[in-house]
């Protein structure tokens, strides 16, 4: 059966200031499916800036439906919005009206993403500044014409940017957006657009995709957990940072069949003709709630058995798909297994992915397909026989990038060492990590410069021997060549010994840094860090190990044999 609109769509034009003040009262409404507000300071300054240029913003796709009264969040502000036979549920364009109702709103500046000022002086829109400059007005009081005529009055030196300042204010007020409004109640048909519109140009991500097909009805309360949650409660709970929403989904996909990559639009039917779901007639919660406890078994192990203290330093995040996928069909592994599993891991990250015939994808569907539901022991012996060990190279200590694998695994190797502060001595913990780097994509706020970049010598400015891992504000950011030669107070010499220790120095290696003798401190701490990089590695992957299965997998049923 066909689906479509029993009407087409009809065009219409909102002036700006109709539409936030529609969107203040509670009648512009965002669809549960729809993603989430992702567009930064800067964005919404092009918006405001393209709106006094004259310049088309694009235009908006609304659906016309009734809405029942309810406590709405749109952006920072919480509007509670009455029942109305007509809201304008948002198709298309959420971003650029969640940007103009929170940046003209009282409410809304108290986010810094909408905490914009107009610059009289330089005519353009920029941050709010910390102190107050009369030559800089907030855009609410740039929108409310009585509030921006008092501001002239209780600045008098300003008289001779009134004309323009009023300009300003009404190119924002009669700015007008295009709109087509839809109107109907099948909201298969409001999905299926929002689809198609999504798969032409920029496109979603897959895991915004997949959210809003499986959204259910509006106003349905089946579950609060959905994608982005899951990985909101992960790191709540666990501290090991923001997973990305499409790490997630092949996590909750993973589990459910090895083929990551197959057709999401039938995740939940009865149309898997190719029998590559194992979940059959499971629902959305029962497959999130799933996904996020599989996930959670993975992050687990990362942390205590393998090394990988936060999502920022782990190599390859296919690794974490896979990891789930097993933990979603075996639970509680043996000790012995744990120990197969982490030399897995890393061997599979030393390797890379350039080991399979393809790219990651296509790794990571290989790897799934290794783990056997039922069977422990033959699903860790199929990962440990797909990766194989092509040279005895380890990353390289002279080009350190956060957001590479070889640098994320180096780092794993400098948090296993247990650094300490330069100020207290003391061991830093992963909620210090969690800290530092909440809603980072990098570690690169965790990593310290030894020698300020515009002080090294050329040849030793991508050397992981000028790096420190310093998870703690307390801890200076600037240069640290003095802080590192120099014993404080609070530390006697023990401690002093400790922690120069568990950041791969010594007194003798730090007194090159008092007489500026940099080449030599970076030549020999390069030299012990790639010692121990080599130590940690071997002793995770254990290379000259025999990989034998469980000891209980070995034992021969007599009983069995006899008959």
């Amino acid at each position: 059966m066909t689906i479509g609109l029993d009407a087409g769509p009809t065009a219409t034009t909102f002036y700006l200031e109709d539409l936030v003040t529609q969107a203040w009262r509670g009648y512009v409404r965002v669809p549960h499916f729809q993603r989430d507000f992702r567009w930064g300071r800067l964005d919404v300054i092009r918006l405001f800036d393209s709106i006094v240029r004259g310049y088309p913003v694009g235009s908006l796709l609304m659906w016309v439906r009734p809405a029942p009264e309810q406590r709405i969040r749109l952006g920072a502000l919480n509007i509670d919005a009455p029942s109305v036979d007509r809201a304008y549920w948002v198709v298309d364009g959420q971003q650029r009206i969640t940007s103009l109702a929170n940046a003209l709103h009282e409410d809304g500046r108290q986010d810094p993403r909408f905490g914009l000022v107009y610059d009289l002086r330089n005519k353009r829109f920029t941050t709010m500044p910390g102190n107050r400059n009369p030559w800089e007005i907030p855009l609410p009081i740039i929108f409310d014409l009585q509030r921006l005529i008092r501001w002239f009055r209780e600045y008098p030196e300003l008289a001779d940017e009134l004309d323009a300042a009023t300009s300003v204010a009404k190119t924002i007020r009669q700015f007008k957006i295009p709109a087509y409004q839809v109107e109907g109640e099948d909201e298969a048909v409001l999905t299926d657009i929002f689809d198609r519109m999504n798969n032409y140009g920029k496109r979603l991500s897959r895991a915004e995709v997949f959210s809003a097909l499986y959204a259910g009805a509006e106003g349905e309360q089946e579950t609060t957990l959905d994608i982005d949650v899951i990985a909101e409660n992960i790191d709540a709970d666990l501290g090991f940072g923001m997973i990305d929403d499409d790490t997630v989904l092949r996590a909750i996909l993973a589990r459910r069949g090895p083929d990551v990559t197959r057709e999401i639009r039938n995740e939940f039917s009865d149309h898997d003709r190719r029998g590559s779901i194992e979940f059959r007639g499971e629902g959305r919660e029962a497959a999130y709630l799933a996904g996020d406890e599989a996930l959670r078994r993975a992050v687990r192990f990362l942390q205590e058995d393998a090394g990988v203290p936060h999502f920022t330093f782990l190599p390859y995040r296919y690794l974490l798909v896979v990891l789930s996928r097993l933990f979603a069909h075996h639970p509680d592994p043996d000790v012995r297994s744990i120990t197969l599993l982490r030399r897995w891991f890393w061997r599979a990250a030393v390797v890379g992915p350039e080991i399979f015939k393809g790219n990651v994808t296509g790794g990571m569907r290989l790897l799934c397909g290794k783990v056997v539901p039922g069977s422990l022991s033959d699903s860790v012996q199929g990962l440990l026989s797909a990766v194989r060990r092509i040279n005895e190279d380890y990353p390289d200590l002279e080009r350190f990038r956060t957001n590479e694998s070889a640098t994320k695994t180096i780092l794993c190797s400098w948090w296993f060492e247990g650094p300490r502060s330069l100020m207290t001595g003391q061991a830093y913990e992963r909620s210090d990590l969690s800290r530092m780097l909440a809603d980072r994509p990098t570690a690169a706020d965790a990593v310290r410069y030894i020698l300020g970049r515009r002080s090294v010598p050329r040849e030793y400015a991508m050397w992981a021997a000028n790096r420190m891992l310093l998870p703690s504000e307390e801890d200076p950011v600037d240069e640290l060549d003095d802080r590192v030669s120099t014993r404080p107070l609070t530390l006697d010499s023990d401690a002093w010994k400790r922690m120069l220790e568990s950041h791969a120095m010594s007194d003798y290696m730090a007194s090159y840094l008092n007489t500026k003798d940099f080449s030599n401190f970076f030549e020999l701490r390069q030299r012990e860090l790639a010692g121990r990089l080599a130590r940690f590695l071997d002793a995770m992957c254990e290379w000259d190990q025999e990989d034998t299965p469980p000891l209980s997998d070995l034992v021969i049923d007599f009983d069995d044999e006899e008959s």
